[in-house]
């Protein structure tokens, strides 16, 4: 399928090129120096994460509107320039509150590049069938450099210093907008509504909000991301405190998380059409959930590995399945900003835990709060798959409507 779609070809790359100095520079980079450098508390990671959460839920938000005005391909490359800045200017500061600040305008830009990145599909391919392939493909290589980047920032920090990882961001940050600069897409302007940004904003949500499958396809996605939460807050300290190794395994580890991201996105194709279904998507989640417990129920990093991989395969199969989902019941015109919705829930999930993960971590510590966070996350899910008959159903005999339209139709 890359070889006869040379713009499915470079959106692969771009995705690759762009998580590779993603996860590079957010584990080792970020994360690391402020763990290992500023010698970050658990209440100064939570701080951080929120920081970077707020920035990231308006840079999606605002991208869904611009991708669904100019195209994702013109978002992807401007939110790949505009993401250089900051990563040269975490070089040079000196102090925490200057470096969280850095990585919030960081946030801003690097999350648009994930929502154009994700908005693509629909403009390349159309079928359910292309469209799974082609988010597999999309999300095979992003989960490709999620493999590498830890890995190579990880050399490059134990090596040369933390400080190539940030150069090494930037560069990829360039080359991905290169990529994306030669795709070949429809970009001819749609008739808007109202001609107005917050209007279009606002009719997508109210689509998100009111399609029963797209609103039960974000809120599953959103118990995903919200075991993510207590990580953003605690997995630095896990192998620093509780494990007890330096800031590379933490490369290392996410590595062979980044492996089982490949399988599970590679796995997807192949497996029974049916799964392209909210119960196929609900008993995913639930395999995310007890994924969580597996990678942080042990302290042997041997155990930790496996854990890794078998999380990573439940979510690399998921993120794309979600995703083709969104788009096959988003009207075209509206898949920016449906995808840019599930994006702020994205970041949303991730914030919630953190008001309270410092708390509970003093109290029961930093394992035991991480493998209630993945437990919770399976519960959601399971009684998500109660209720996923129901939107399967609804789904089948269901047309998607823009709200507009759909008040006309009544």
């Amino acid at each position: 399928m890359l070889r006869r779609n040379r713009n499915l070809a470079l959106v692969v790359f771009a995705r690759f090129i762009s998580r590779f100095g993603g996860a590079a520079v957010w584990f080792i980079g970020v994360w690391g120096t402020a763990a290992y450098v500023f010698e970050a508390t658990p209440g100064h990671l939570a701080g951080m994460s929120f920081v970077n959460g707020m920035a990231a839920i308006v840079g999606s938000l605002t991208a869904g509107v611009l991708i669904d005005r100019f195209g994702p391909r013109r978002v992807m490359v401007w939110a790949e320039v505009f993401s250089i800045p900051p990563l040269i200017a975490m070089l040079f500061v000196d102090s925490f509150m200057p470096f969280v600040a850095c990585s919030a305008v960081y946030a801003l830009f690097g999350v648009p590049t994930w929502t154009a990145g994700a908005s693509f599909a629909p403009y390349i391919v159309e079928g359910a069938k292309p469209l799974e392939r082609a988010n597999a493909f999309i999300e095979g290589g992003a989960a490709l450099g999620f493999v590498l980047g830890p890995a190579v920032a990880a050399v490059l920090s134990q090596n040369v210093g933390i400080a190539a990882v940030f150069v090494m961001t930037a560069l990829a940050c360039a080359a991905a907008g290169v990529a994306a600069w030669f795709t070949r897409i429809d970009e001819t302007p749609r008739a808007h509504v109202s001609g107005n940004a917050w209007t279009e904003f606002t009719s997508g949500l109210r689509l998100a909000y009111t399609s029963r499958s797209l609103r039960f396809y974000i809120f599953m996605g959103t118990a995903v991301w919200f075991g993510f939460g207590a990580f953003s807050a605690l997995e630095p300290l896990f192998y620093r405190d509780v494990v007890g190794v330096d800031v590379a395994w933490i490369g290392w580890m996410n590595t062979a998380y980044g492996i089982g991201l490949i399988s599970g996105a590679a796995l997807l194709p192949r497996l029974p059409q049916k799964i392209i279904s909210a119960r196929g998507l609900a008993s995913l989640v639930v395999l995310c959930g007890l994924g969580t417990v597996l990678y942080v129920g042990s302290t042997d990093l041997r155990l930790i590995a496996v854990g890794a991989l078998a999380w990573g395969s439940f979510l690399g199969a998921t993120e794309p399945l979600l995703r083709t989902l969104l788009h096959l019941d988003s009207p075209h015109e509206y898949v920016g900003r449906i995808v840019g919705t599930t994006q702020w829930h994205r970041s949303a999930g991730e914030l919630v835990p953190l008001a309270f993960v410092p708390v509970l971590a003093a109290s029961i510590g930093i394992q035991e709060t991480l493998i209630g966070g993945g437990l919770i996350v399976a519960v959601i899910a399971l009684v998500g798959v109660g209720f996923s008959g129901r939107i399967d159903r609804h789904r089948a005999a269901a047309i998607v409507l823009p709200p507009d339209v759909a008040r006309e139709v009544a």
